[in-house]
């Protein structure tokens, strides 16, 4: 069976629209047709029916979608399992919210080398969402995030949480930061909600990213006040130029470390888990 065919069906589950599923595919809608109608002949079912009012799995279509996630999984970690660096037993790939990269990174790969030795380690810095999705199709191996997305097939641990302060080229108290010289902050949508919720003057913001290190480079150039993680917060009021505004309030953001199911019982994911869990004393 090729595995394109699976890729399709799965996405159709999803969208429940031929043409929304061939845009993100990036075929046609023909293509998509003629791949679920040689899916149905390989399985010997119709997995879809298909009317006027949208698209719906079979029931057929239902009891194949979890082995379809499962058939997947299991083509994409073998095909990583064949390129295992030289002199390495395994290959883990990880990936870690695009923040906590800049300043986690660094210390949790050498721990997790540590620990693991003979382990060869692939780092991707992203988003949520797209690290819940390379979790699910087994391109990732294990994934630190902000925003888990719930899926039967994926597993999350809460590790802690994340502290962000505010800082200011300009002033110390909160009354006196506006929003023409604000940087608002988008990192992850509970972030954003809690932002707009404590500081709601300032949800008008002329200009929005969604990193930290973003709003320190914007803050380098321009001047003004935003929201960096404590550490950077730390770092920049040391270095003179930047002041605590020290009345705003403090924005804490949930941290997981996410895996596939698969996995949960494994002693090596319970061990990053572990690891990673360190930098988030209570």
């Amino acid at each position: 069976m090729q595995i394109d065919l699976l890729d399709t069906f799965l996405d159709l589950a999803e969208t429940r629209s031929f043409h929304r599923t061939a845009e993100r595919l990036r075929i046609t809608q023909s293509t998509v047709s003629a791949r679920v109608s040689a899916l149905e002949q390989a399985v010997g079912a119709r997995l879809f029916d298909r009317s006027r009012a949208g698209t719906d799995l079979t029931p057929e279509g239902k009891r194949f979608e979890p082995h379809a996630r499962a058939l997947r999984h299991e083509w994409n970690e073998a095909k990583r399992r064949i390129q295992i660096p030289q002199g390495a037993a395994q290959l883990l790939r990880l990936g870690i919210q695009n923040d906590l990269a800049a300043v986690y990174l660094g210390d949790w790969v050498a721990e997790f080398r540590a620990a693991l030795p003979e382990t060869a380690f692939y780092i991707e810095p992203d988003y949520s969402n797209q690290m819940c999705a390379d979790l699910l199709t087994g391109i990732l191996d294990f994934a630190v995030m902000f925003s888990p997305k719930p899926h039967p097939d994926l597993h999350f641990n809460s590790v802690g949480d994340v502290t962000y302060c505010m800082v200011s080229t300009e002033t110390a108290r909160l009354a006196e930061v506006t929003p023409d010289r604000f940087i608002f902050a988008h990192f992850s949508p509970a972030f954003e909600e809690m932002h707009r919720q404590l500081t709601p003057d300032l949800a008008t913001a002329a200009v929005s990213v969604g990193q930290s290190g973003s709003v320190v480079s914007l803050l380098m150039g321009m001047g003004g006040s935003g929201y960096v993680l404590e550490k950077t917060a730390a770092e920049l009021i040391a270095g003179g130029r930047f002041m605590a505004v020290e009345d705003a309030p403090l924005l804490r953001q949930p941290v997981y470390a996410a895996l596939h199911i698969r996995h949960r019982t494994q002693v090596l994911h319970r061990k990053l888990t572990q690891l990673v869990g360190r930098h988030f004393p209570d």
